[in-house]
């Protein structure tokens, strides 16, 4: 296959059922309830330390410690868990991207990742955004 002849026809079914939400976000945006939205959350000392405990809980156990899918309950998932230290970085990865995507998780996608909006307040999520967004730093600083 040439570069640039990449395209959505021409991804495996794996690949393919990876990209629906990002296909869903470029063509026809997010549901309203998520549309617009904004990080409200200081990015601080205090609410990265908060950030880091709340993804370590409830997203490492798949994403990996760092956000590079490794972890050791996403191992057998197919399609296997977002690398979300690279995802966090695209021009895509926009506020209500992420809330949408925590908040409703990815089963109408076709995936394992479950939905947070019961488990989490939206000010929780958005400590995990920020969490993500400085990097995964080791201890929230």
């Amino acid at each position: 296959m040439k570069r640039g002849m990449w395209g959505h026809g021409m991804m495996g079914p794996m690949e393919r059922q990876r990209m629906e939400r990002h296909w869903t976000f470029m063509h026809s945006g997010i549901p309203n309830e998520y549309r617009g939205l904004i990080n409200p959350i200081p990015s601080s000392i205090k609410s990265l330390k908060e950030g880091a405990s709340l993804y370590k809980q409830q997203c490492a156990s798949c994403h990996g410690v760092d956000g590079l899918g490794d972890g050791e309950a996403g191992k057998d998932l197919t399609p296997s868990p977002a690398l979300l230290a690279y995802m966090i970085q695209m021009p895509m990865a926009v506020d209500e991207y992420m809330m949408w995507s925590i908040s409703e998780g990815g089963k109408q996608f076709g995936t394992a990742m479950p939905g947070f909006k019961e488990q989490l307040t939206r000010d929780e999520i958005w400590k995990i955004v920020s969490f993500m967004r400085a990097g995964f730093p080791e201890s929230g600083e």
